[in-house]
């Protein structure tokens, strides 16, 4: 009786240590350096500078180092392309300098050390091998097979000399690549390989799906849908039920009016690169009549319009131009045909 009783406490004991792995296996989430990642590799994909500045100032002020940063721009090149992985780069460059001027000193984190393997194909198709766990061949069948050349740079630059340095850990990487490839049209087939090599570091969906609210509210709600959609999950409304269309009519002071002109071009502009929520900032002038100013004004939702008023551009168009402003009248409008909305200026591009 009594080694039955050892025994059964044995297992109790032991349940109660895996239960709660468990649970908090389920329970995981993204920490905020993460997050911080995800947030600046969908911004530097994107190509949005000044929100991606928003996001390497808080992954500082989170707690990422200067070097997983700079880990993170390097190897977005072979994702995104050198021209906005240099400009990410160039604008961390001008976000240090003026922390620095702010006598703001920020950890460089572990030194990145060069890459000094010979026979770096052959360990870049080894850490493509722990990735995907399945046997990868020399070359890659398929576009290994047509053009040598690209599965060489594949193996040799991206999964050897990037992939090797251990400032990031392959989990970090994936997160990277994976927030990269859902800010991007086109590239789904990508995606979808890497959220399954993601997997394989232990990413789970539960995190996917925080990595999609990242995604929403740095770059679209339609991208954030590519990446939910990768991991069977429901999509998000497109339109949401208190988007915010609206006319501003407005006659403006003769003597006022380019100078009006420039100010409202220069808010219409930040809105749209700053802020996610704003859909829509379509200033016009009547051709016979040019004080007498139109604007389109679309939102996301009131949560969005209202986080638009308090914005530093805003105010200081509200501001500046409170005396050129001779009449105002805000009028609300409705939708007629919310599913066309969805393609609204697309042929302008």
């Amino acid at each position: 009786m009594k080694l039955i009783s050892w025994k059964v406490g044995l297992l109790l004991l032991l349940s109660n240590i895996i239960i709660p792995k468990t649970k908090a296996q389920e329970m995981a989430s993204l920490n905020k350096q993460e997050k911080s990642l995800a947030g600046i590799s969908a911004t530097t994909a994107s190509g949005k500078l000044d929100l991606l500045k928003i996001q390497l100032i808080e992954g500082l002020d989170n707690g990422l180092t200067v070097n997983e940063i700079k880990e993170t721009l390097t190897q977005l090149y072979a994702y995104c392309g050198f021209p906005r992985s240099l400009n990410a780069i160039n604008t961390f460059s001008a976000v240090l300098s003026e922390r620095k001027a702010n006598n703001i000193t920020d950890p460089e984190g572990e030194k990145i050390i060069e890459n000094t393997v010979k026979d770096k194909y052959e360990q870049g198709r080894k850490t493509l091998e722990q990735l995907t766990k399945t046997p990868q061949t020399r070359p890659a069948p398929g576009f290994g097979e047509f053009a040598p050349r690209i599965d060489d740079f594949l193996k040799e630059h991206l999964f050897a000399d990037i992939f090797s340095s251990k400032v990031l850990d392959f989990r970090k990487r994936e997160l990277v690549t994976i927030s990269a490839l859902a800010a991007m049209e086109g590239v789904e087939s990508q995606l979808k390989s890497h959220i399954s090599m993601g997997r394989n570091t232990g990413i789970t969906d539960a995190e996917l799906k925080e990595l999609s609210v990242m995604i929403q509210k740095t770059v679209s709600t339609s991208q954030a849908n590519t990446l939910l959609k990768s991991i069977d999950q429901p999509m998000l409304a497109i339109i949401s039920p208190d988007m915010m269309i609206r006319i501003s009519e407005i006659e403006i002071v003769s003597e006022h009016l380019e100078e009006y002109k420039s100010i409202l071009k220069e808010e219409a502009a930040a809105s749209l690169a700053k802020e996610p929520g704003v859909i829509a900032i379509f200033p016009m002038f009547q051709k016979e009549q040019p004080t007498q100013v139109r604007i389109v004004e679309i939102y996301a939702n009131k949560a969005a319009y209202q986080a638009h008023l308090l914005t530093p551009h805003f105010q200081k168009y509200k501001t500046t131009t409170l005396k050129m402003v001779k009449d105002l009248k805000l009028v609300d409008m409705e939708s007629l045909d919310k599913e066309t909305m969805k393609s609204i200026f697309r042929k302008l591009e």
